[in-house]
């Protein structure tokens, strides 16, 4: 017996799976002009990863069987690199031939970040709770994915993290007090 949805449901789960699909291509497609092994590994796992997420979220629609939201896990996590430090100028690529780690890297990070916002957004129209609940763990775990992919690129100078003096960095988050009781 086919479940019943609301329209809202089926339109949002219908733009995440294809959401899905497009973006496991994609992965595909950068990870054969990727030389880093360390970042061939990153797009590796997140391949995976994302096709297995995706074959759980179409086995959920169809309601064959539901299983737990697996969350993702980071191969490692590093300090941040505070600080600028000489950055490059960014100039878009006129041939794919010039597609480097950095480019690569880059768009898997928009990629997640995209999907992240998206699945969130998605998982808020649900009104069927496992359905719900896989998908906002998908979207926590685009927002795991990037992170991980942020550090990568952070670790080697693509994204730098730019700081203010101390001064202004404390009167910034001294502006908030907490409250005892309202």
């Amino acid at each position: 017996m086919a479940a019943s949805y609301g329209a809202h449901e089926v339109m949002e789960l219908n733009e995440t799976l294809s959401n899905t699909i497009n973006t496991i291509n994609n992965f595909q497609l950068y990870r054969s002009y990727t030389k880093d092994p360390q970042l061939q590994s990153i797009l590796d796992n997140h391949i995976h990863f994302m096709t297995q997420e995706y074959n759980d979220l179409v086995q959920a629609a169809n309601q064959s069987s539901i299983t737990e939201a697996m969350p993702y896990q980071m191969t490692k996590n590093t300090t941040p690199v505070y600080g600028i430090d000489n950055p490059s100028q960014q100039t878009p690529n006129t041939s794919v031939n010039q597609m480097e780690d950095c480019d690569i890297a880059s768009s898997i990070l928009q990629w997640h970040k995209s999907s992240a916002k998206h699945k969130m957004s998605a998982a808020l129209e649900f009104a069927n709770p496992e359905l719900r609940g896989l998908v906002q763990q998908s979207s926590n775990n685009c927002a795991e994915q990037a992170y991980e992919v942020w550090q990568y690129m952070n670790q080697r100078g693509f994204y730098q993290l730019p700081t203010m003096n101390d001064m202004t960095t404390r009167s910034v988050m001294n502006n908030f007090y907490g409250t005892t009781h309202m």
